[in-house]
C-alpha cells in the first residue's frame, strides 16, 4: 500500500478551477491564423458577463435593479407594457402603450416570444399621437377610405388662426395616415430594455417605414 493510500488526510488535492459562468474575454478564442492562445491570467471581474434579460411584452411591468462594477446600477426590465416614443418629423414624443412585436432582424424566435430588444420593430398605440396632431393642426386624421378629413373648429379665434397657419404646407404621410385609421403605429425600439429598464424609441417614417413594410409583407 502506498503512502498516499495509507494517509490520505495529510495531502491536499487542489480542485479543478470552475470554468462555468459567462465571460467576455478573448483569451479562450483562437488567433486569426487558427493558432491557440495560451491564457496569461485567470478570469477577471471586469471580463464577466450576465444572462440576457429577454424582456417580455407583458403586464404588469417588472424591473430589477442590479449593482454593477464601481457601485453603478443597471435596471434589468423583465416585463414592460409601455414606453416613450418620438415622432421625429413633428418634433414631439408621448408615452404610449406597447401592443405587439412584429419583426426582428436577428431572430424570428424573439418575435414569437414577444421579446423586447434594441432595434425590434413593434406596434404601439396611436391614440396619444392622433389626439396631439388633431389639437395641434385642428384637422381630423385616420379617417376610413372615402371620408374626407375635416377641420376641427374648437377653441378661440386666435387658436383657430394658429392652427390654420400650421396647416399651410403641412401634409401627413399617406402610409402614416393609413396606420392612424387602424389605431396602431409601427415603431423601432432605440433603448436597451435589459440595461436601462425602459422601452423607448421612435415612429417609423419615410424610407425606413417602406423598408420594414416590405419585410413584413415578405414574412406573411
Amino acid at each position: 500500500v502506498g503512502y498516499h493510500e495509507k494517509f490520505p488526510f495529510f495531502f491536499f488535492y487542489p480542485s479543478k478551477p470552475n470554468s462555468m459562468g459567462i465571460s467576455r474575454d478573448s483569451q479562450h478564442k483562437r488567433r486569426k491564423t487558427g493558432g491557440r492562445l495560451v491564457p496569461l491570467h485567470m478570469k477577471r471581474k471586469y471580463e464577466l458577463g450576465r444572462p440576457a434579460a429577454m424582456t417580455k411584452l407583458q403586464t404588469p411591468k417588472r424591473i430589477h435593479m442590479i449593482r454593477t462594477r464601481g457601485g453603478n446600477k443597471k435596471f434589468r426590465a423583465l416585463r414592460l407594457d409601455s414606453g416613450s416614443f418620438s415622432w421625429a418629423s413633428e418634433g414631439m414624443s408621448r408615452k404610449t402603450r406597447l401592443i405587439d412585436v412584429v419583426y426582428n432582424a436577428s431572430n424570428n424566435e424573439l418575435v414569437r416570444t414577444k421579446t423586447l430588444v434594441k432595434n425590434a420593430i413593434i406596434q404601439i398605440d396611436a391614440a396619444p399621437f392622433k389626439s396631439w396632431y388633431e389639437s395641434h393642426y385642428g384637422t381630423v386624421i385616420g379617417k376610413k377610405k372615402g371620408q374626407d378629413t375635416e377641420e376641427k373648429k374648437a377653441g378661440s379665434r386666435s387658436v383657430q388662426k394658429k392652427q390654420a397657419e400650421r396647416r399651410n404646407g403641412q401634409k401627413l404621410d399617406a402610409k402614416l395616415d393609413e396606420q392612424f385609421s387602424t389605431g396602431r403605429l409601427y415603431a423601432c425600439v432605440s433603448s436597451r430594455p435589459g440595461q436601462s429598464g425602459r422601452c423607448d424609441g421612435y415612429i417609423l417614417e419615410g424610407k425606413e417605414l417602406e423598408f420594414y413594410s416590405k419585410k413584413l409583407k415578405s414574412r406573411h
